[in-house]
């Protein structure tokens, strides 16, 4: 069975999904297959409710949702669950990542613009399928140092660029495709990771991805530096 969710000395996870389809066994596998990671995957509704009351005992948030009202009717319990566990974010030190097309979620909302570092996420287009080159320009962070660049396959976005103030560790160079794909940023008390990969069994798959990945949940979660 492994330790407990008290006393295992992996890095607790919690993956956050929900108002978007994925490729559920792919995806899970993911994370059960990273070292070091223990992954507690769930919708945000169940992450909101914290029936368990570990919320706050996480290492680390992902979150893979594309939840898109922005959560505010205090008059109803979910929405009003939503709304005070995601404007927690940043009161702590616990880590954030936000993973794909969870950088579109809340789309009018500032605070989750905040935490991404993009004000306007108006996406223009989006395409599935295209080959991508990810290019490493900064060489000097922990979750890409070392790491050469890399060609795979994945979704990608037309919308606006990573803002001033965000620290941008990759790149790609391509038609149909925003140019920052990778940064990291500071929100409030917490170490933030936004990673624009991520769509399918094929990126899943891919080792240049899992490790970027598992090196941003470990730098987040402050396991990494």
């Amino acid at each position: 069975m492994g330790e407990s969710f008290d006393n295992t000395t992996d890095i607790k996870l919690a993956v956050v999904t929900g108002h978007h389809p994925y490729d559920v066994p792919h995806f899970a596998d993911l994370f059960y297959d990273m070292p070091g990671v223990r992954p507690y995957v769930q919708d945000i509704c169940e992450f909101s409710a914290d029936i368990g009351k570990v919320r706050d005992r996480y290492d680390a948030l992902l979150f893979y949702t594309m939840r898109m009202p922005v959560p505010g009717d205090e008059r109803d319990w979910w929405e009003k669950n939503i709304r005070s566990s995601l404007e927690r974010l940043g009161t702590t030190e616990q880590g954030i990542v936000v993973l794909h097309h969870a950088l579109l979620a809340f789309r009018e909302w500032h605070h989750w613009s905040e935490l991404v570092g993009i004000e306007d996420r108006s996406i223009r287009s989006y395409h599935f399928g295209e080959q991508v080159t990810s290019q490493i320009v900064d060489t000097d962070h922990p979750i890409t140092r070392g790491l050469e660049p890399w060609t795979m396959i994945d979704e990608t976005y037309v919308v606006n660029d990573a803002a001033d103030g965000n620290r941008v560790l990759i790149t790609y160079d391509h038609p149909r495709s925003m140019k920052t794909i990778a940064w990291v940023r500071q929100f409030g008390a917490a170490r933030v990771f936004c990673y624009q990969a991520g769509h399918g069994a094929e990126t899943y798959a891919d080792p240049n991805f899992r490790e970027v990945l598992r090196r941003g949940i470990a730098w987040v979660s402050h396991r990494l530096d």
